[in-house]
């Protein structure tokens, strides 16, 4: 009996039908950019100082610029030895006094002109700043944690939410389920930008990463399954490229909204026309014969056809899958997360395949998370980043199928490795060399990132395929979970060091890489055998 691919072959692979299915999904695609790195520009701190009650109505009084106001009235400090104003402490002193001078408010309250032996204190009327999600909830001094869990709970959310979403996908279908989540997270979208305070909006943005992820894997399993297997994995590239279009959107609607409310409307609203693929996308027609719903799968195939100006023959008017075709009394093997660890091969590939996917997230999302905080212009800095995302798809797509996937996997994660360590030592007045090297990280590890998405399902046999990229995959969202805390936390004691963790998990990620075996041209295992006795299986195959 023919299976779906055959069928694919005669109604066309990629055709006109599926292209235009393909850019309606990638639209999805690009929208979940803004929630995974966001935080970028949402919570970006600005320059702010402490306010000091009495200063504006002094400032007023005498007519004082705002560098002579900064002059007079906030406290210095050497950093990097250079002189900027204290974002944290400001003088004790009762500006509100009526003897304060115009020309020199602190003179009778120093000795022998050291305004050092003036006392500090603590920012306890609040800040002076641009609005922010940071200033807006003053997530600053010792509340600048609070950032890390607004970012951290968007990954938390992730990590909750895949199997529930995946769960729906499988029991309901592709469509319903990214209708439902594409729904929630847009509604959830607008209540972070309408969020009162600090909490509503770490509860918010946690239901946001509940769903979304879930939403964009919804699309990805649509696409790659109604495209056939020639076009599959240059599909998933491209798919995973629609999200760097989405960066690059996401920059130039933050460079022209930077009040943070509305630059979350601004990108939120317009996902609310994803709820037109009700009447654009279809059904995923794999999942409708895996339920035994024919019927509606051949029409969903004649449509395919009909657009496609193909002919379905005759002997395929009835879909019955190979997989479904089993013999009376034949049982399918039950996956269980002890079959990930029960062998050396398959616990050597869980544990690999985890440190992997957790790498990638932490550095791909702390590589991103960094440039906020550089010296640089971050919209800049953030777009030319972005950019070489492109040729990261380009390289993969030219060399999967020729070169192999070992070793261009192998060498990405060196590559992010190497250029964050060289980064992090490159002297600040060669500014343009550490935004060079900082795009060739992002490009080494966006690379690792899609290698590790197609490749973790080329090493689990067919029964436990699933559950093993579930489980696998779930660390990204751990990586992405500590991301903010290693890139923020450690930025504060020095601001290369997130770079230098970046390096060593990045050069261990390359090394057990190539401990893994190459895929490329190997039939995919069946079972865990198969996966254990690869290197004579795989001989064999050559052969």
């Amino acid at each position: 009996m023919p299976d779906f691919d055959d069928i694919l072959e005669h109604i066309g692979e990629f055709n006109l039908f599926q292209k235009r299915v393909f850019f309606l999904i990638c639209l999805l695609s690009a929208a979940f950019a803004p929630i995974y790195v966001g935080v970028v520009f949402l919570g970006f701190i600005p320059e702010h100082r402490c306010w000091n009650p009495g200063v504006a109505e002094l400032s007023s009084r005498c007519g004082w610029s705002l560098e002579e106001e900064l002059n007079y009235t906030v406290p210095k400090g050497k950093t990097n030895k250079e002189t900027l104003t204290s974002q944290c402490l400001r003088y004790n002193v009762n500006w509100n006094a009526t003897d304060l001078s115009c020309t020199d408010p602190l003179e009778g309250l120093i000795t022998h002109w050291d305004k050092s032996n003036l006392s500090l204190t603590t920012c306890q009327d609040g800040w002076v700043y641009d609005s922010s999600i940071s200033s807006i909830f003053n997530l600053v001094c010792e509340d600048s944690w609070k950032l890390d869990v607004f970012q951290a709970c968007v990954n938390a959310g992730f990590f909750i939410g895949s199997v529930n979403v995946g769960y729906i996908a499988d029991r309901f279908g592709r469509k319903t389920s990214l209708l439902i989540t594409s729904l929630i997270t847009s509604i959830s979208g607008v209540l972070v930008a309408l969020a009162p305070n600090y909490l509503w909006s770490v509860i918010f943005r946690f239901l946001q990463g509940l769903v979304s992820k879930g939403c964009w894997t919804a699309g990805y399993i649509l696409i790659t399954e109604i495209v056939g297997p020639g076009y599959r994995r240059t599909v998933a590239i491209l798919y995973q490229a629609a999200f760097t279009v989405g960066l690059l959107i996401l920059d130039v609607v933050a460079y022209a909204i930077p009040h943070w409310r509305w630059l979350q409307l601004a990108i939120t609203l317009p996902t609310f026309l994803l709820l037109l693929y009700y009447w654009c996308l279809p059904e995923s027609p794999r999942w409708l014969i895996s339920q035994g719903q024919n019927a509606r799968a051949m029409e969903i195939v004649d449509d395919i056809a009909k657009k496609n100006g193909k002919m379905l023959p005759a002997q395929f008017e009835i879909i019955i899958l190979e997989e479904g075709n089993e013999e009376e009394g034949h049982e399918k093997p039950s996956p269980s997360l002890t079959d990930l660890v029960k062998t050396p091969q398959m616990r050597k590939y869980t544990f690999i395949l985890m440190y992997n996917w957790f790498t990638s997230a932490i550095m791909y999302q702390g590589l991103i998370m960094h440039l906020g905080i550089a010296a640089g212009n971050v919209y800049l800095d953030f777009f030319y980043s972005a950019l070489v995302e492109f040729p990261a798809a380009i390289i993969l797509i030219f060399t999967i199928e020729r070169v192999g996937r070992r070793y261009p996997w192998a060498a990405a994660n060196f590559v992010a490795g190497i250029a964050c360590l060289a980064a992090a030592f490159t002297p600040d007045d060669m500014f343009w060399l550490k935004v060079t090297l900082a795009c060739l990280g992002r490009m080494g590890i966006t690379m690792a990132f899609e290698m590790v998405c197609f490749v973790n399902t080329e090493l689990y046999p067919t029964f436990l395929r699933n559950l093993g990229v579930m489980v696998c995959s779930s660390l990204c969202d751990l990586g992405g979970i500590i991301s903010p805390f290693v890139v923020y936390r450690l930025a504060e004691i020095w601001h290369e060091l997130p770079l230098v963790v970046f390096t060593l998990v990045g050069l261990i990620a390359g090394g057990s890489v190539l401990l893994l075996p190459e895929t490329r041209g190997r039939t995919l295992p069946e079972t865990i055998e198969d996966v254990e006795n690869f290197h004579q299986y795989h001989t064999s195959q050559l052969n």
